[in-house]
């Protein structure tokens, strides 16, 4: 899902600024803002999904080192 989030920021950020020069050659102020805004969620877009994979790795870490320490235990007990 994280690797869906962050195509669909780097498109919308490809997007937004394709708007943005568009506007601004035509001299469309509107157009070149929107296409500004729609760039910069693209790139919120990308880091909230680059922020899903980190956290997604962290807690695969720490559900790791979980098991070990009640491995641990487990085998303190086994003796």
């Amino acid at each position: 899902m994280s690797l869906e989030d962050q195509v669909k920021g780097k498109t919308d950020e490809v997007a937004g600024k394709a708007k943005e020069v568009a506007g601004n050659v035509t001299g469309d102020k509107q157009t070149e803002a929107e296409g500004k805004a729609q760039g910069l969620a693209g790139k919120a877009k990308g880091l909230f999904g680059d922020a899903k994979e980190k956290a997604s790795e962290v807690a695969g870490n720490v559900a790791d080192k979980a098991t070990d320490v009640v491995d641990d235990v487990k085998e303190k007990f086994d003796k």
